[in-house]
């Protein structure tokens, strides 16, 4: 080898040396210059009821926003609610609106919004009936009250002239777990007949059915339970129903109609609600008026913090801000019902301040018709501590209220109501309470909760 290629096989050898040095140097530099990944993680868990809706909406929002994920888990409302109170998971649903007393329990406070609404369907499996099974409201209140047992029963045969109605026992198929569907069902059911909350289960998550009844977990499993099970009758979200194929009953309406849950009769009983505070919301949804109002309808809320990071506190606002607004779309076509337009304009306005990490609506307190309009700037925190809540030691009783009732609104328990009564030895616990009737508290409430 000559003493120019000795040179030149040196300078070659030299110059690998520097590229395999500078090579990851370079992709370092380089994985420096483009940043962490910007993908965001979030888990939701709560409502089987609107769990398929979330779905959609999930597809639908991470194929345009590929650096966000998301993932529903649907675990019912009462569990969703107690892994977002934990912490365990970003954001939640229920079917129950939570209770500002409830949420001034968690340390990031909550921000609660109608995020969709559905109904409550009647679903049966009875083979060789030869029509469509109508329902009165008096008798499908006594069926779940174990007053019915027979499908021949004579109130039965009465209301479908003309079906074939087998001898068999009616078996009542209804909800395992902690569940919104359940709340929104026994709150009709009480709604239609005072006796169901005075003498009977009462309205709540979970409750003890007042006779046997065949127990499954979640719309799907109450779903499928029924369509294995000649003679069976449950509750179940319209949704869940339809995908299964089942038969649902014409129920009476508060006005006496017979109707058939659809898009319009939804719509004709949410459209009796908008509009409204969520105490007046949750009565109102309870037996809805109108001839042509579907009579099982519920609103279904998701529940975020009021405090989140920035980062991650835009990113759950642009999804919900999506679900709220154009998920609606979808809605319809799923068996939901597409929210109310100033349902629509409340929650918008309510994001709008999570997007600025300003939050400044009580906790807990769903957004009323005012929350669209333009709010002044959340004034600096005061250099004190604020003063804690007034205590409301009283509740003075509206016309038709039952102690029950008042300790599910106040308590969001119903069997407190035994501790209400024992404090208020002179009332009459078996009656409907008159109004303006003053109730002494056995536990104080504070002034931000469902109390007047």
């Amino acid at each position: 080898m000559t003493f120019q290629m000795r040179i030149i096989a040196k300078i070659m050898s030299a110059a690998v040396v520097v590229l395999l040095v500078a090579g990851p140097l370079l992709d370092a530099t380089q994985a420096f210059a483009a940043g962490p990944s910007s993908t965001q993680d979030f888990h939701g868990a709560g409502s089987t009821f609107a769990a398929p809706l979330y779905d959609a909406w999930i597809a639908a929002y991470t194929k345009d926003h590929p650096n966000t994920s998301f993932r529903y888990e649907p675990v019912g409302s009462g569990e969703g609610l107690a892994r977002f109170s934990s912490g365990v998971v970003d954001f939640a649903d229920s079917d129950v609106a939570l209770p500002a007393a409830a949420a001034q329990r968690i340390d990031r406070g909550v921000v609660q919004l109608p995020i969709t609404a559905g109904m409550v369907v009647l679903a049966y499996n009875l083979p060789g009936l030869g029509g469509r099974l109508r329902l009165p409201q008096d008798v499908y209140v006594d069926i779940f009250f174990g007053k019915i047992r027979n499908w021949n029963d004579p109130r039965l045969l009465a209301a479908n002239p003309g079906l074939h109605l087998p001898a068999t026992t009616i078996a009542v198929v209804a909800r395992q777990d902690s569940s919104g569907t359940t709340y929104a069902f026994t709150s009709h059911l009480e709604a239609v007949n005072p006796l169901w909350g005075d003498t009977g289960p009462g309205t709540g998550k979970i409750i003890a059915w007042p006779h046997v009844a065949m127990l499954a977990r979640g719309n799907e499993g109450v779903a499928s339970r029924i369509k294995i099970s000649d003679g069976s009758i449950g509750y179940v979200e319209y949704g869940f129903a339809r995908r299964l194929g089942l038969e649902v009953a014409l129920l009476q309406n508060k006005a006496g109609q017979f109707v058939a849950p659809s898009p319009e009769t939804g719509a004709a009983a949410i459209e009796e609600s908008k509009g409204l505070g969520v105490e007046a919301l949750a009565r109102a949804l309870g037996n809805p008026p109108g001839a042509e109002a579907y009579p099982i309808v519920t609103y279904s809320w998701l529940l975020l913090h009021r405090d989140y990071p920035d980062e991650r506190g835009r990113g759950l606002a642009g999804f919900a801000r999506f679900a709220v607004d154009k998920g609606q779309n979808v809605a319809s076509d799923m068996g939901y019902i597409p929210l109310p337009q100033s349902v629509v304009r409340d929650g918008q306005a309510l994001l709008a301040r999570i997007d600025r990490g300003a939050v400044a609506s009580a906790p807990g307190a769903p957004p009323a018709e005012a929350s669209a309009q333009p709010q002044a700037a959340p004034a600096p925190p005061a250099a004190v501590a604020p003063a804690p809540p007034r205590q409301i030691e009283e509740y003075t009783a509206r016309a038709g209220d039952t102690l029950r009732g008042v300790a599910a609104k106040l308590y969001h328990d119903a069997r407190k109501w035994r501790d209400i009564a024992a404090a208020n030895p002179k009332i009459n616990a078996r009656r409907r309470l008159r109004g303006g009737e003053v109730l002494k508290l056995p536990q104080p409430i504070d002034a931000t909760s469902d109390a007047p």
